[in-house]
């Protein structure tokens, strides 16, 4: 008896991989620049630096892995969604721009200059996150499509729904680089980063209720997913965790424990995405396009599987072992220990 394999799939998985890969790992990265003005002493903001500086850049590796395989695997997908999310992924390659030239010309330059580049790698970092979390809302919200192409207008994708979730997310990669810097600081960086996490916990539990509690009020779709018998015994567990790994997290924090709380705080993250994926499973353009009508043909998705089956493993070993070079706390004037 044979069993048939859906390619297109296992292609929406390894796109939502990618993404969410990108997201925790670079999420970390931004939430360092939006904490950065918090830190205003040179030193401390030195040692942020350093704790991400081996592995920041490759970070983004996983964006172009999800942008790109998304053009190949789903191209109507992604010629509808990318006319009706311009500004905000313009707004996002602006930001990080801006990050990435800060980062390296913040250590060449004269003190009034670097002041310059450290506002430069705030506010890169805060527009690149702002930006991704409005470009999500505006995908949850809709996007409206008339026939096989993007029918709205240039200002659709702003709504007071994309604006919340784009607050949202920068108090989630807030939150992601404060537990990172628990775990890679010693000294006062790392007795701030412990304050700092208290308060966010606390707004990305408010964050994730807020979503929550407006995305079903987006579509009757979403409400029938997450509230109607029997889809309710499948999400039921999804708030359930969230409140579990809440408690653990603080717990952690409480006991000044310094690896759990990242590790948790990406348990958060992995939760919101599951709940996300339940919200638009099986559209990858919600209401309007399955990933069944979006996907390339069969041949292309089999010849293009061949080729993420060797790329990511690929990076997945030589970010774990640069991952696992750097490990260790980072102190001032002497690097990695």
């Amino acid at each position: 008896m044979s069993v048939a394999i859906d390619l297109t799939v296992i292609w929406a998985f390894i796109i939502a991989f990618a993404v969410f890969v990108y997201v925790v790992m670079d999420g970390f990265d931004l939430g360092l620049g939006i904490l950065f003005p918090l830190f205003p002493n040179k030193s401390d903001r030195d040692v942020i630096m350093n704790s991400v500086a081996p592995v920041w850049d490759g970070n983004e590796t996983w964006l172009v892995l999800g942008g790109g395989g998304l053009m190949a695997a789903f191209p109507l997908a992604y010629a509808v969604l990318m006319p009706a999310l311009y500004t905000p992924m313009i707004a996002m390659l602006v930001g990080l721009i801006f990050r990435g030239v800060a980062f390296e010309f913040r250590w060449r330059t004269t003190q009034s200059g670097r002041n310059r580049w450290d506002l430069a790698f705030a506010g890169g970092s805060v527009l690149a996150a702002l930006a991704q979390g409005i470009a999500l809302g505006a995908i949850l919200q809709g996007i409206h499509v008339e026939g096989r192409h993007y029918g709205g207008g240039w200002w659709d994708w702003l709504t007071p729904f994309s604006i919340l979730t784009g607050l949202c997310l920068l108090v989630g990669y807030a939150l992601l680089g404060a537990t990172w810097l628990v775990m890679k600081t010693e000294g006062e960086v790392r007795d701030r980063a412990y304050r700092l996490s208290w308060a966010l916990v606390f707004a990305m539990l408010g964050a994730i209720g807020a979503v929550s509690i407006a995305t079903p009020f987006l579509s009757l779709q979403y409400a029938q997913r997450w509230f109607t018998w029997p889809n309710v015994i499948l999400t039921a567990p999804v708030p359930i965790a969230v409140a579990v790994v809440t408690a653990m997290l603080l717990r952690s924090l409480a006991n000044r424990q310094d690896y759990r709380p990242f590790f948790l705080a990406l348990a958060l993250f992995a939760l919101s995405y599951a709940g996300l994926g339940i919200s638009m499973y099986p559209y990858i353009v919600p209401q309007s396009i399955t990933i069944w009508q979006a996907a390339s043909p069969r041949i292309s998705q089999i010849f293009m599987l061949f080729g993420v089956s060797v790329l990511i493993p690929l990076i997945l070993a030589y970010t774990a072992w640069a991952y696992w070079v750097f490990r260790g706390k980072v102190r001032p004037e002497s690097g990695y220990h």
